[in-house]
């Protein structure tokens, strides 16, 4: 599980600095046009600072025997393909029911965190 964890968020990591580069520099004026650069560049931070609580977290399961922790990778996982995923497609389609489902993605994120509390707490570190 350790090896997946990591990996996966070295290859979110680098897709949010491929998607980053890509609105600031291909989509910029559409963005910007449709009032919609900020949700994009919000799109983009949440994946970035999700993914590198991912990391942390696959670093922590090499010390950790804990299921939390593969608890908290998933909803991590989860809140970063529903929370940056939904704002991307919204962004990119204008499809504005999508908006609605961003929360739930934010639910997991916060998920996420508070398993990784848990695990932390219960630990001897």
């Amino acid at each position: 599980m350790q090896k997946f964890v990591l990996m996966t968020a070295a290859a979110l990591g680098g897709l949010s600095v491929m998607i980053g580069a890509f609105g600031a520099h291909a989509l910029q004026t559409t963005l910007e046009a449709q009032g919609r650069i900020e949700t994009f560049e919000t799109a983009v931070k949440y994946q970035f600072y999700h993914t590198l609580a991912l990391f942390l977290i696959g670093l922590l399961m090499f010390r950790l025997q804990d299921r939390l922790l593969d608890y908290a990778a998933y909803s991590m996982m989860g809140g970063i393909l529903v929370f940056s995923g939904s704002l991307y497609i919204l962004c990119l389609s204008g499809v504005r029911w999508l908006g609605a489902i961003t929360p739930i993605g934010g639910l997991l994120f916060i998920v996420g965190w508070v398993l990784l509390l848990l695990s932390v707490a219960k630990s001897s570190l």
